[in-house]
């Protein structure tokens, strides 16, 4: 397999790896807290960046502007800002683009977005909107000095009809100027081998970033992951059987399970992971310490 540089750390030790976190608007000023607990914490394993995830809807989307307010002041951290095209108009997103600007985001991950019927309906553009993720991608790339993420699919897009499909719709982002692929989640190291595979004989030589997606809750997990068209191992499942009651032995074997499965793609030469934090900052705080990366000292105010 040939590996981009960028897909690869300074050695194979932990201080070699490489992270970034997701995160998600709170659904009410309650959970506001807890969001910024969770990004202080992991803030100390020098992310090299976090992302927050975007709502088109009015007051999620002003959930979204504040939260991306809160980790900026709160972490100093690069923060990045998900786009979607659906159900907007192109005048509508820039407004939306320029927001993020104001906050000092230069960094969006621009994403298409399901259609409003749900993944069993085509995605049909808005009248006056972008045509896909690409147009995004084009749209942002004008301002110089953007960076933009998009996604990838390791089990294909569940509305992709084949590879060459679903990999034509990944090289139209690249060509628009996408610097880079976080994928959805996966839990077969397998199944993202192949996918880097196809991806670099298809000539897309950006870096494939892999997400990662420790399990907080087998059966909250294992619905969530069907719904996006992702597969859990049954060796994985059978070692969550039984666990639903015993939250320390289901923590520990989330933990056990996410860093092995970062060991196994580690030995693949990739280096850089993209964590879905769920807002939970201690799963992945856990995972992270159990590979052997220490997140740095708090400082005094």
């Amino acid at each position: 397999m040939t590996m981009n540089e960028a897909e690869r750390g300074a050695n194979g030790n932990a201080e070699g790896l490489a992270v970034s976190f997701e995160f998600f608007p709170p659904k009410s000023d309650e959970q506001l807290p807890g969001l910024e607990k969770a990004a202080e914490r992991l803030a100390r394993f020098r992310p090299q960046f976090v992302s927050m995830t975007y709502g088109a809807g009015g007051s999620t989307r002003d959930r979204s502007f504040q939260a991306v307010r809160l980790i900026i002041e709160g972490t100093a951290l690069p923060t990045a800002a998900h786009l979607t095209c659906v159900g907007q108009s192109r005048e509508h997103v820039a407004e939306v683009v320029a927001r993020f600007r104001d906050l000092g985001v230069s960094h969006f991950v621009a994403l298409r977005g399901d259609s409003e019927g749900g993944l069993g309906e085509p995605y049909r553009p808005h009248p006056e909107g972008f045509q896909d993720t690409a147009d995004l991608v084009a749209f942002l790339k004008e301002v110089p000095g953007t960076e933009v993420s998009v996604s990838g699919y390791p089990e294909r897009h569940p509305q992709s009809a084949d590879w060459a499909e679903d990999l034509d719709v990944l090289k139209r982002k690249i060509d628009a100027g996408a610097d880079r692929a976080i994928t959805q989640l996966f839990f077969d190291n397998d199944l993202f081998e192949a996918y880097l595979e196809r991806v670099r004989a298809a000539g897309i030589a950006i870096p494939i970033v892999p997400g990662i997606l420790p399990i907080h809750k087998f059966s909250a997990v294992q619905g969530f992951a069907g719904r996006c068209g992702a597969t859990i191992p049954e060796r994985i499942a059978r070692r969550f059987e039984g666990l639903e009651t015993d939250m320390d032995a289901h923590r520990r074997t989330a933990v056990e399970v996410a860093a092995e499965q970062v060991i196994g793609l580690r030995q693949l030469g990739v280096d850089f992971f993209h964590f879905y934090t769920l807002n939970k900052g201690e799963l992945v705080e856990a995972t992270l310490e159990s590979l052997g990366l220490r997140a740095a000292e708090k400082q005094a105010a």
